[in-house]
């Protein structure tokens, strides 16, 4: 990458089993951001952190296997851990000594598992409304509830979880598009993934961990999975903000994470 422009490219990047990840990327310097998308999502959803950062960072953000343009290739199925070696490899391929991983939803369970496994080239994780559903802190009961209605019929589940994500701070157009644009996930794919991210717990990352890790969040965590996390991090709130924060308000939401980034060193 040229460190001398911050403008931005799609490219492709290689898994450790070869699969090309679409990748958007970026910026300038030696310090990168490098942004997870969440279950379903895309490295499009991104773009306003891309465009806002992009002048004093480098930065990229790859669409994971089974999301957006990047196939799943021959994977049977898709897991956090198997997506966080993804991500290792996007970076290990963007060449960066110096990276703050930044994950939306799923993509900060995605983060906190590959920072991890890349040791000493990880700076900071930073959450952004990862903990919406209390992950690690669910019952059997709770997760069967919880994925059953995607497996009976996945569109409808899909734009009800968008709807039951989103607050009055969501402008409707995001909304339609949320939808539209999930529910087109292969379910085949994607269901396995589901069960495997309402299945994951934060405690051995939490454990692991020594580097700083940050909670940037709407108002929908609730207080079960603040109480469990907060030892392990530290959190901002955007009052209002619904489960897609940094689409819904860019310019906030760029706000806060330049403040939460200058706070990580």
């Amino acid at each position: 990458m040229n460190d001398s422009t911050s403008s931005l490219k799609t490219g492709y990047l290689l898994t450790d089993d070869g699969i090309p990840m679409a990748c958007d990327m970026g910026g300038k310097g030696q310090k990168l951001l490098l942004f997870i998308h969440g279950w379903t999502c895309r490295r499009k959803y991104w773009q306003a952190q891309l465009e806002g950062f992009k002048e004093s960072w480098r930065v990229a953000a790859p669409d994971l296997p089974g999301h957006g343009d990047t196939s799943a290739g021959n994977r049977q199925n898709l897991n956090i851990r198997a997506l966080a070696k993804d991500v290792k490899a996007c970076a290990g391929a963007i060449a960066s000594e110096q990276t703050v991983l930044i994950g939306h939803s799923m993509g900060g369970a995605v983060a906190l598992e590959t920072a991890i496994i890349m040791g000493e080239r990880v700076r900071a994780v930073i959450l952004v409304d990862t903990f919406v559903i209390d992950y690690g802190g669910l019952d059997n009961q709770t997760t069967h509830a919880i994925a059953a209605p995607f497996e009976t019929d996945f569109a409808e589940a899909m734009a009800a979880l968008i709807e039951n994500t989103s607050t009055e701070a969501t402008p409707e157009h995001l909304r339609k598009r949320l939808i539209k644009e999930m529910s087109r996930a292969n379910p085949d794919l994607v269901l396995p993934l589901w069960r495997d991210l309402l299945g994951w717990s934060p405690s051995a990352a939490f454990k692991a961990l020594t580097i700083p890790i940050h909670a940037i969040n709407g108002a929908l965590i609730p207080e079960s999975a603040r109480e469990r996390c907060s030892p392990y991090l530290k959190e901002t709130i955007i009052p209002g903000a619904g489960h897609f924060l940094h689409m819904e308000n860019p310019g906030q939401f760029n706000l806060v994470l330049g403040q939460v980034l200058d706070r990580t060193g």
